[in-house]
């Protein structure tokens, strides 16, 4: 994750618009163009329609027809995409910083919810892509496809981008729903890329239910191996830290060897053939729980921020690129001859991720509302069209991966390759720029926003209070009831531990975390103290207010 992104972009396979120019021409456009589009989105940001991701992909295509102007359509590349490159460099701090910032009570407690729409609901997506595309397009002529090639489809188009959404929705006003999109957001994009990798192994073209157990297997191998090893190397560097306790000396290695240690998991993970995404997902979740709190103060609010920095500038750069090359024109002059044709595979294309996605998400969330028992907990329908809305739009992850299939090194010699990967650019584009424009006032009329955000918190505050009281009252009594002296009727100390048990599975959890796993891993109350350390003064002092107030 510490790897600098200049020296990303220098591998990135850098092309100038003339044989002339030196690589650092194209490095330092890119830079500036970074820099405007975060001056940009700053300025936008109370803006009812824009978000980040849709400014930056609307100054990549504006700087697109701008190269191509000059250069007399000829070309509006300024690098030459290497899908590798990006998912070596640019994926693993996005991935990283999603599992390190996320709200793990609220991820934990939707876990099965988040699994639902995340895998399942992809797989269904998936299937109805493959599908769709496969009985659609043999009746176009877009060139010679295999039953591989359709299958990619699938796996293409069933990875989504939330990143509109998250940047519009609100974690504190709506919890729920905030952990139900960003969740199945991550969760989806590592089993599209897990389904791609399969797809890539196994010859489908004629499919058995050998081939099918066998592909399922390897499916469900590759998901639970890459989550264990992130938890792995994250225990790992939690243990390291705790143990050796750099910032004694300096808060420096501290923090190089956090980022190191979490750009480790997601390489070991590419190193066996794993996913890379759930590697570092999980590992970003452990390293917050113990990790991040055996440093010392400074180095907290260093790795915070520089999590978050990377990230940000990894999500702007894919963007802007998206919308640098989707006007690429090596690519279109393979459709240019029957422009009807590509307009209908991008239709068909689109109509299929629509129905892809209600086919699952309003299923999968009526059942998942099946086991809430209180009708706060339920997911309610315009929360559904929120879901629904944000899993529509396809982002960097769906570029890379048609890259990867459809093209060599960047380049794409058949027709039927060149219509393929010209069709996702559309897709990602209408849903990226119509979808996200249209993000923003459609989540503030589906959810509007209280202005009385803080009365709201303190009611919230007070009924989760009185719910966790409730066990501990003997007759079961409403205390709001008992002080207006109104009588209800009595409750059984049965009938009231099966309403609002008294032990649940967090219950659990912190009690095995506190026992085993925290003495050992350190975390939040288990920070280790070494004298000479940077947190040396800061726990002095605290010391002698304690003892001060207690003379």
């Amino acid at each position: 994750m510490g790897f600098p992104l200049v020296s990303a972009l220098m591998r990135l396979g850098v092309k100038s618009t003339t044989t002339d120019e030196a690589p650092i021409n194209s490095i330092t456009l890119f830079v500036v163009l970074l820099c405007f589009c975060i001056v940009i989105g700053h300025l936008l940001e109370k803006s009812r329609w824009m978000t980040e991701s849709v400014t930056a992909l609307l100054i990549g295509l504006c700087t697109g027809i701008v190269i191509l102007l000059n250069t007399e359509w000829k070309s509006s590349r300024v690098l030459v995409f290497n899908e590798d490159i990006f998912f070596i460099y640019l994926l693993p701090p996005i991935i990283f910083n999603a599992g390190f910032q996320v709200k793990k009570k609220r991820f934990f407690q939707n876990f099965m919810t988040i699994m639902l729409l995340g895998a399942v609901g992809s797989f269904i997506s998936f299937v109805i892509v493959w599908l769709g595309s496969l009985h659609l397009f043999e009746k176009m002529d877009i060139g010679f496809l295999e039953m591989n090639d359709y299958l990619a489809l699938g796996a293409i188009l069933s990875a989504t981008d939330t990143v509109c959404t998250l940047q519009v929705l609100n974690q504190d006003e709506t919890p729920l729903l905030y952990s139900l999109v960003f969740g199945e957001g991550v969760v989806n994009d590592a089993t599209s890329v897990v389904l791609f990798n399969a797809i890539q192994r196994f010859d489908l073209s004629h499919i058995n239910s050998t081939i099918v157990m066998e592909f399922i297997g390897n499916f469900l191998y590759l998901f639970l191996t890459s989550t264990l090893l992130g938890i792995a190397v994250g225990l790992l560097s939690a243990y390291i830290m705790k143990k050796l306790y750099l910032g004694r000396h300096s808060t420096d290695r501290e923090v190089a060897l956090m980022i190191l240690m979490a750009y480790l998991s997601y390489m070991v993970a590419e190193l066996f053939d794993l996913s890379g995404i759930l590697t570092v997902f999980f590992c970003g979740i452990v390293m917050s729980h113990y990790t991040w709190h055996n440093v010392t103060e400074r180095s907290r609010v260093t790795t915070k921020h520089a999590f978050a920095t990377l990230s940000f500038v990894s999500e702007i750069f894919i963007f802007l690129y998206v919308g640098m090359d989707a006007l690429d024109i090596e690519k279109w002059k393979f459709v240019s001859e029957s422009p009807g044709t590509s307009i209908g595979v991008s239709s068909i294309l689109l109509g299929l991720v629509l129905i892809g996605r209600a086919a699952f998400v309003f299923p999968l969330c009526f059942a998942s509302n099946l086991t809430r028992k209180h009708q706060s907990d339920k997911i309610g329908f315009k929360q559904q069209v929120t879901v629904w809305w944000a899993g529509l739009m396809r982002g960097a992850v769906s570029v890379a991966l048609a890259y990867n299939w459809f093209t060599m090194s960047g380049h794409t010699q058949r027709r039927g390759n060149a219509v393929m990967i010209t069709s996702t650019i559309t897709v990602v584009l209408f849903t990226n720029v119509v979808c996200g424009l249209l993000t923003k006032p459609l989540v503030r009329w589906l959810l509007p926003q209280h202005k009385h955000s803080g009365s709201i918190m303190s009611s919230e505050l007070l009924s989760s209070e009185m719910s966790l009281a409730m066990p501990l009252l003997t007759n079961g009594d409403d205390p709001k009831w008992d002080m207006a002296g109104d009588r209800i009727p009595r409750r059984t100390v049965l009938r009231m531990l099966l309403m609002t048990p008294v032990r649940s599975v967090h219950y659990y959890w912190r009690m095995f975390d506190d026992s085993f796993m925290r003495p050992v891993f350190g975390g939040r109350g288990f920070v280790p103290f070494a004298p000479g350390s940077p947190n040396e003064d800061i726990v002095h002092q605290s010391v002698l207010g304690e003892q001060q107030i207690v003379e």
